[in-house]
């Protein structure tokens, strides 16, 4: 059997480790990581990390209910905590898997996996990834914007914000860091080549004197990664000769 692959959403630190212990205690679910508010989970959720999703609804910038709205596929079920009963229906109307009420006991929290288990189960593939495009929300300029991960050719870490250039021209600054995108991101598709700097492996298309080549810009791959690196590129079927 498959594990779903599952993420914990709460504002509240000891809430969260404790649904997070729950999760890694369930032999057929998978900790895909605890996120501490929505913006941060709906771009872990686009880039396609997390079937199933254990979500608080009162978190500040972004609620649970919003949250849900928000995710494109209908693959991704959610399951809701909170401390209040009238809730309950608000979460039925976005097709919520279950709602819990907090303190939720472990008794309550594996008759609600359960429930996502047999849903997963029957459609035969628990913890496949899509086929449809991946994608990641950054908040620019007080925005949510969608950005297709097919379309990211290099991030540029600028103090405590990122520069995500794309491959139509566009330049887009959020305030995250560097390290949080390398999370965030797809394993296996980005590389971080030094620290101020991750590329797409895939759109890694020249490089001259060990720099990476897109565009005007040359970024060089720091020594320390080199070999990491082109080994990365070849897992790809990307070899320079």
């Amino acid at each position: 059997m498959k594990t779903i692959r599952t993420l914990v959403v709460d504002d509240e630190p000891l809430a969260g480790k404790l649904i997070a212990s729950y999760v890694e205690k369930t032999p057929f679910l998978e900790l895909a990581g605890i996120c501490l508010d929505g913006i941060q989970a709906l771009q872990m959720i686009e880039a396609g990390r997390a079937d199933l999703v254990f979500c608080d609804i009162q978190m500040p910038d972004l609620t649970g209910m919003e949250l849900s709205r928000m995710v494109a596929s209908s693959r991704v079920k959610f399951i809701f905590t909170t401390a209040y009963a009238q809730y309950a229906i608000e979460g039925y109307k976005v097709s919520a898997l279950d709602y819990l009420l907090k303190p939720v006991s472990y008794k309550d929290f594996l008759g609600a996996a359960d429930r996502a288990r047999v849903y997963f189960d029957s459609l035969g593939a628990a913890a496949s990834p899509e086929v449809e495009k991946q994608s990641v929300f950054l908040k620019v300029d007080g925005q949510m914007v969608k950005v297709d991960i097919d379309d990211i050719l290099y991030i540029e870490s600028v103090k405590d914000y990122v520069k995500v250039h794309c491959a139509d021209g566009r330049v887009l600054m959020s305030l995250v860091s560097l390290k949080k995108m390398e999370e965030t991101l797809p394993e296996g598709r980005f590389f971080r080549v030094q620290r101020s700097y991750m590329v797409a492996l895939d759109k890694v298309s020249a490089m001259e004197r060990g720099r990476i080549i897109f565009g005007k810009e040359r970024i060089a791959v720091s020594d320390q990664v080199k070999d990491d690196f082109y080994k990365a590129l070849s897992e790809k079927n990307i070899i320079f000769v």
